[in-house]
């Protein structure tokens, strides 16, 4: 049974998240859990509107809200973003996560491998020839990581991952377990009816704090450079498609494809199981709805849904006209008279 967590008196916490707190200053809290879960010793937070009604029955010692929060309780610690504040103090306090220690004896290092100071290399990891890790890497048991490749200090490598050769993964990454990043992208020339494979002789390159789900795939460019930008956030079972540029503090939720040589500007969020045709431009803060099918250039600060994806503003006239018509129909069909519209 793990050890219980230590107890973190709430001055220090309100002091960290720069809140606001009248309550009892000798107070302390062990956890964080959900308003309706929390504990007498636990810290709790409300970021949704709809869980308000949590407030007046939860048990927690301590409860982060927003600072516009009309009620009053002694156990409210106010701040600007919630969730960003609960966010910050799981990490600062609550992270637990058991992490390999040292070099195994049972990982495999190629004698001509780079390892910073502070790195954690788990059972049956192998290093190639010519890899760096920086300064605080971990790599978890059974990940791969092939020549040429490095690896940015302070990243995370979780179980069965495989880099492939030469790629480039920055500081302070996560990457989740079955991740493969460099495999081939899919390229074929066809000559004669039969399909002939082009090598991919590119590589991938990473940015700094970007995390990478479980199961995703980032395929190695053609020629060039698979790009991902700093900060981005990729879900589980992601597919990003040889030569595809990502770029900064993107969000990519799950299942979401992305073919060849598409560019993505900075700050797109893309809902899951959303896809891309090849080669597009796709401009910064655009917003792609979940099942959509973007297959044109989508300029600047625009929001897209639908098949084929199209302004939202568009899909909702198109959806009432859609509704309109079966209406109609429906009345035409049973003798009854159409409703103003």
């Amino acid at each position: 049974m793990p050890a219980p967590m230590p107890a973190v008196p709430i001055s220090e916490i309100v002091a960290f998240v720069g809140g606001r707190y009248a309550g009892p200053p000798g107070r302390s809290v062990d956890g964080v859990a959900p308003l309706a879960d929390a504990g007498a010793t636990q810290l709790s937070f409300l970021s949704n509107p709809k869980y308000a009604a949590q407030l007046t029955s939860t048990r927690a010692a301590a409860i982060l809200v927003s600072s516009d929060v009309q009620d009053d309780d002694e156990r409210f610690i106010r701040v600007a973003n919630p969730y960003f504040a609960m966010a910050s103090v799981v990490a600062r306090y609550f992270d637990r996560r058991p992490m390999p220690q040292g070099i195994s004896p049972l990982a495999s290092i190629d004698a001509t491998a780079t390892i910073g100071d502070g790195v954690a290399v788990g059972p049956f990891s192998t290093i190639g020839a010519g890899v760096t890790l920086g300064d605080g890497v971990v790599i978890f048991q059974n990940v791969s990581i092939e020549s040429g490749s490095t690896i940015g200090e302070g990243t995370i490598v979780y179980p069965q991952v495989s880099i492939y050769d030469r790629s480039v993964v920055g500081k302070r990454c996560i990457i989740h377990s079955g991740v493969v990043i460099g495999a081939d992208g899919y390229g074929f020339a066809t000559q004669g009816g039969r399909h002939h494979k082009i090598p991919q002789i590119g590589i991938v390159r990473i940015g700094d704090d970007v995390e990478i789900g479980a199961g995703s795939t980032i395929d190695r460019a053609a020629l060039g450079e698979t790009i991902i930008g700093d900060g981005t956030k990729i879900d589980d079972l992601v597919m990003i498609a040889h030569n595809v540029k990502v770029g900064r503090h993107c969000l990519l939720v799950a299942q979401v494809g992305i073919a060849g040589s598409t560019e993505l500007g900075d700050s797109v969020v893309v809902a899951g199981q959303s896809g891309f045709a090849g080669h597009l431009k796709i401009g910064n803060g655009v917003q792609v709805a979940a099942k959509s099918a973007v297959l044109n250039d989508v300029p600047d600060g625009t929001k897209v849904m639908g098949i084929p994806a199209v302004p939202f503003r568009e899909f909702a006239r198109r959806e009432a006209m859609l509704r309109r018509l079966v209406r109609r129909k429906r009345d035409s069909q049973t003798g009854t008279t159409p409703s103003d519209e």
